[in-house]
């Protein structure tokens, strides 16, 4: 009797995709549909991916938009995830991919030993949108120009859209914690820098 193949995890289905990429790689369009998913948490998680991995230049500030937009798209209440032509094109080659897909199995291959459906009324349709609005301010802070500005908010929405994925709301707070204290110390920051200017 012979046993079909384990499905693959969507880690897994990443690393598939980087291997077979060719050299130019795929757009964010592309890599969504090869990983056949239709839902925020995916495209949310794959995206994020490369904002977590340090000294990965240049990734980020293409996927960052991208994220916000999606991020959006949660908080106007979509069901699925949708990319405008222009941002949809933006490419990441087999070297930024294959990089991805490695910190992606390095940074969080354990959320897929502990990840399960917990909390689940928190990926309710009102608390999509308050998630949503969350992610939207936590891609927006990837934007500003300081060290380490992508690296811990890019590990935030990760966690959350790991959790998303896998209906675990336990994850989707640990996210958030992760970005909203993130986003305290950008502000304590902002104002710190306010203070000594105004003397």
């Amino acid at each position: 009797m012979t046993h079909a193949p384990a499905p693959h995890t969507f880690l897994q289905s990443l690393e598939n995709m980087a291997a077979e990429a060719p050299e130019e790689g795929f757009s964010l369009r592309q890599i969504i549909d090869r990983l056949n998913e239709r839902a925020f948490g995916a495209a949310l998680f794959v995206l994020a991916l490369p904002c977590c991995i340090p000294f990965l230049y240049g990734v980020p500030q293409i996927v960052s938009l991208p994220m916000m937009v999606l991020a959006a798209q949660m908080v106007a209440g979509r069901s699925e995830p949708w990319l405008p032509e222009k941002l949809g094109q933006r490419k990441i080659d087999k070297k930024g991919l294959t990089r991805t897909a490695k910190g992606g199995r390095k940074w969080f291959g354990w959320l897929e030993k502990i990840a399960r459906p917990r909390l689940t009324f928190l990926m309710a349709p009102v608390g999509e949108r308050v998630i949503g609005l969350l992610l939207v301010f936590f891609c927006a802070s990837i934007l500003v120009p300081l060290p380490s500005t992508n690296t811990v908010p890019g590990i935030g929405v990760a966690i959350i859209a790991f959790g998303l994925m896998a209906r675990d709301g336990i994850l989707v707070i640990l996210g958030s914690i992760i970005g909203t204290a993130w986003i305290a110390t950008l502000l304590a920051l902002v104002a710190f820098g306010v203070r000594s200017l105004t003397g």
